[in-house]
């Protein structure tokens, strides 16, 4: 941990936000960018460090994250999903308000925010609660939430189901400019399914979640914006009718944007193969068809950004019957490496994948990182998108370990992370 001028040289600089690619060098002080450019190979004052030709680019940007604190720190805490987050190059966090208590009430937000700049060695910015206790039934007080320090207002991992709530919730958000970020899945469609409706769930003897839990909500969803004319986010597609509500809803410009796991974006159901747990998403892992799909919304910009979907889960919960075990998966510290599959397999160019994972974030959250720009805050990582390597599970720094990319081979690994100036993760010293 430093605040002593740092100098990059040699860096391979990517800006997501413009595009530009050069080989440069980036002064950072005071916890900002102060220079930037081919020009920029020495600083009198500074600490060198000479990238060798690796990637410097901003530090990702998670918007969906399930963290166990406050309530299950035995799942993940504020620290430990830091040091994760920092080990995968992810330098801000948005957490959801899944937690006992919900983050429903101003106090417990308040809490999160002290807690996280106290314990944390990256950004975590929690999103409150849209209805209180996360039921859907009563609209949160999204206004005090917003002055405690709420960065969007979610139901987290639950749809609201009541289209006057939700009607009421867009209207009021509004009136102040707060993005709301939805979970389109219809509770009752979903049912007692646990993976994908088709072919594959009949062979397992799974009862299945048929796609229009997703697309039935998000068309829903899509008149309410158009009827209110507030922002909306939708957390997360995965299917191909989707993409194309969002794309049809953009195109009569409604303020909507819409993020997509890595897990759809890197895997499909056939991936559950006998029985994987830690491949029980919520939405369910969908068809090759639907994920290249997605791959496609996400290359032509109707999927704006990229979460790691990360849900701790410890043992107990995964180790079960398919049918029985939680959704979810860790995924901030494998977020860069599994994207940059993509990359590797020439389907997104390298900026572009980035603008999903940090410049676009920054823009629908209103926030100042996500490009490299003279004033910009140094949250930046560097890193090898070549280095390969086999991921073991024991080495995340997570404290549950129900990643799907278990034994995965990888390329690409986060050499050194900054948050506001300060190296917070250094492999070169692991």
């Amino acid at each position: 941990m430093t605040m002593k001028p740092l100098l990059f040289k040699n860096a391979r600089l990517v800006d997501p936000d413009t595009g530009r690619e050069e080989t440069g060098g980036l002064l950072v002080r005071d916890g900002v960018i102060r220079d930037l450019g081919a020009q920029l190979t020495e600083a009198a004052d500074a600490d060198v460090i000479d990238c060798a030709g690796q990637v410097l680019a901003p530090g990702l940007i998670d918007m969906r994250a399930f963290i166990g604190e406050p309530g299950g720190p035995y799942r993940e805490t504020l620290k430990s999903a830091g040091e994760a987050a920092a080990a995968g190059g992810v330098t801000t966090v948005v957490s959801m308000p899944d937690t006992s208590p919900v983050l429903d009430d101003p106090a417990v937000i308040d809490f999160i925010v002290r807690r996280a700049r106290d314990t944390s060695v990256v950004n975590i910015l929690p999103a409150a609660a849209l209805t209180k206790g996360l039921k859907g039934e009563e609209m949160a007080e999204l206004g005090r939430l917003k002055e405690a320090g709420a960065i969007a207002f979610t139901n987290g991992a639950r749809s609201v189901t009541n289209a006057q709530v939700m009607r009421r919730a867009l209207t009021y958000a509004g009136d102040f400019d707060a993005l709301i970020i939805h979970h389109v899945e219809d509770p009752d469609l979903v049912g007692q399914g646990v993976m994908n409706e088709g072919e594959f769930s009949s062979r397992l003897g799974l009862p299945g979640i048929p796609r229009e839990a997703e697309t039935i909500m998000l068309e829903r969803d899509m008149r309410l914006v158009r009827l209110t004319g507030a922002r909306y986010h939708a957390a997360m597609i995965s299917t191909a009718d989707s993409a194309e509500i969002v794309r049809a809803a953009k195109a009569r410009g409604l303020p909507v944007t819409c993020g997509v796991s890595i897990n759809h974006l890197s895997l499909n159901e056939n991936d559950i193969g006998d029985y994987r747990t830690f491949l029980k998403l919520s939405p369910p892992l969908r068809h090759e068809d639907d994920r290249q799909a997605m791959i496609e919304a996400l290359a032509d910009g109707t999927v704006d950004v990229i979460v790691s979907d990360h849900n701790p889960q410890d043992v107990e919960n995964k180790r079960l019957p398919f049918a029985e075990a939680a959704d979810g998966a860790v995924g901030l510290e494998t977020l860069l490496s599994a994207a940059l599959r993509l990359v590797h397999s020439d389907r997104i160019p390298l900026p572009k994948l980035l603008r999903a994972m940090s410049t676009k974030p920054a823009e629908i959250l209103g926030l100042p990182s996500g490009r490299l720009k003279i004033g910009a805050p140094a949250d930046l990582i560097l890193f090898d998108p070549d280095a390969p390597y086999v991921l073991d599970k024991r080495d995340l720094k997570s404290l549950s370990k129900n990643t799907p990319f278990d034994e995965a081979r990888l390329e690409g690994q986060v050499t050194i992370t900054l948050v506001a100036g300060r190296i917070v993760f250094d492999r070169r010293s692991t």
